[in-house]
This record gives C-alpha cells, sequence and structure tokens, in this order.
C-alpha cells in the first residue's frame, strides 16, 4: 500500500491517507484523504449516511480501516498496544450526540468520571477540577442534579464539560446541535468556539447545521461518495465552483442530488395504464 505524503504533520492535527473502509457490502471510503489542522475548529459536513460519524470513530481507533491509515499528531493508533492506545485517547475529548452521560450518577459524579480513571489525583483536587470544568459550561449550580433533572441543553453542556476535564488536545463533536433549542444551540455555539480559543484545542465539529457550522469554523470539509468533494475556508466554500458543494451549503432542492426520484416521463405516467414496470436509477425502464 502506498500512501500519500503531505509533508504537512506540523501544521496538522490528523491526517487521513488513503482510508478505506467498508460495513458488509456497503463501501463508505474508498481512498478518502483529508488534512485537519492543528488548533482549529475544522467542520466535517456531507449529505446524511456519508459516514460523517463513522470518520469519527475511525480517528478515535475505535474502528479500524480495511486499508490507508490515520494520524493523530503524528501517531498511527492501528500500530499502537492496548496500553498505549489507552493513554493516546485520554488527550481526546468526545461529546456524543446524546450526550451518554450515566443515568444513576450525578452530574458531578458524571464529570469526574474521566479523572478517576485515567488519573490517581487526589479527592480535593478532582473536585476543584471538576467544579472549574462545569462553571466554564455555565453548570456549577447543577452539580447535584441527576441526568434525568435536566434539559436537552443542559445534558450537552455537562457532556462537554466531561470531555474537557482532561484537558485534552483533541476535541470531537458529534452532531451537537442536533434537537436544541435555539438558545441552548447559541450556547453550545459559543462555547465550542470559546472552549477552542481559550484551550487551544484542535476541535472537529460534525454536524448538518450549515450555518451555526460554518458561523464558527476555520476550515471545512464536505465529503460525499466516499470522498472529499470540497475544502477551505467557510468563505470559499460558500464560493465553490462544484454543484454538489454549492447545492449542499446553501440547501437547495434540486440540483446534482436531484428533487425527483428517477421515474418515466410524468404526461406518460399519467396517461399509461402498465403499473407494473419499474425504472432503474438512470430513469430507464427496467420490466
Amino acid at each position: 500500500m502506498c500512501y500519500k505524503n503531505t509533508g504537512n504533520h506540523l501544521s496538522s492535527y490528523i491526517e487521513v491517507e488513503s482510508l478505506c473502509f467498508s460495513r458488509g457490502y456497503r463501501n463508505i471510503f474508498d481512498g478518502l484523504t483529508l488534512s485537519i489542522p492543528r488548533g482549529k475548529v475544522t467542520a466535517i459536513m456531507g449529505p446524511s449516511g456519508i459516514g460523517k460519524t463513522t470518520l469519527l470513530k475511525l480517528i478515535g481507533g475505535q474502528l479500524r480501516p480495511d486499508s490507508g491509515r490515520v494520524l493523530v499528531d503524528g501517531q498511527d493508533f492501528q500500530t499502537l498496544s492496548r496500553e498505549d492506545l489507552f493513554e493516546a485517547r485520554s488527550k481526546m475529548g468526545m461529546l456524543f450526540q446524546s450526550g451518554a452521560l450515566f443515568s444513576d450518577i450525578s452530574v458531578f459524579e458524571n464529570v469526574a468520571f474521566p479523572l478517576r480513571a485515567h488519573t490517581n489525583l487526589p479527592e480535593d483536587m478532582i473536585r476543584d477540577i471538576v467544579i472549574m470544568k462545569l462553571n466554564a459550561v455555565g453548570l456549577r449550580g447543577a452539580r447535584d442534579m441527576m441526568p434525568s433533572e435536566l434539559s436537552g441543553g443542559m445534558t450537552r453542556r455537562v457532556a462537554l464539560a466531561r470531555s474537557i476535564v482532561l484537558d485534552p488536545a483533541l476535541i470531537m463533536y458529534d452532531e451537537p446541535f442536533a434537537g436544541q433549542d435555539p438558545i441552548a444551540m447559541g450556547v453550545l455555539v459559543q462555547l465550542i468556539r470559546l472552549l477552542n480559543d481559550t484551550l487551544g484545542l484542535t476541535s472537529v465539529l460534525v454536524s448538518h447545521d450549515i450555518s451555526e457550522s460554518l458561523s464558527i469554523c476555520d476550515h471545512a470539509i464536505v465529503i460525499a461518495d466516499g470522498r472529499v468533494i470540497g475544502a477551505g475556508t467557510p468563505e470559499e466554500l460558500r464560493k465553490s465552483d462544484s454543484a454538489l458543494v454549492n447545492q449542499f451549503v446553501n440547501g437547495l432542492p434540486d440540483g446534482p442530488v436531484p428533487f425527483h426520484y428517477p421515474a418515466r416521463d410524468y404526461v406518460d405516467d399519467l396517461l399509461g395504464d402498465d403499473l407494473n414496470t419499474s425504472f432503474g436509477t438512470d430513469g430507464v425502464a427496467r420490466d
């Protein structure tokens, strides 16, 4: 296997090189190559079902590629021992779409969990760190509440506090804005940008919310059909010559991804009586 040498490891925190990955008969990525800059907020966007969340799992080492490789800060997770992988993951934070809080322990204990799992810090230091992280997301006063008592927006913010409690170098967000009201969404948008700049993080954001993502990201990547179809600053994507990128970024209902599923001519369909004829994706009749 030959890998593309981007020669950009110093300025890039993540390098995806000739990545191939499939699930059963479905080929998700076929030679995907992309670069995520260090210290920036990068948005990964694309139509539903193209593997954006799968890409986050490949970056985090939860999944193994069929071929190609993923380098995170110069490390190929596939070559690491179990212990070294555990250590590398302690430098990564992940905000899951659901929040993924432990339902039977308090907000405080949810945020403290990574500290207890990855460090041997004394209890008084754990307490101070948890309170500082909860204060950073505006929820210091909710530390004794249970997850069932939280709103959807509060749940995401507690999960965000937990994801930064170990002061990671990288944080990944999986659809952080999904199901949020405008106020909660505005808070999350502000927190993602503020935490990235204040803590000097590298942030990777997967989202369907184009306007919010482009409003806070420094770099954006659009993926479709298992490959990168557009990458650059938000302004560069908005001015892209690619019809597919333009359709996605601007939310156009028709374009390279058609509004109408392939079918026979409309008038013929109205007047015809052959209800047993089906059509392929190319619009050609199949008996």
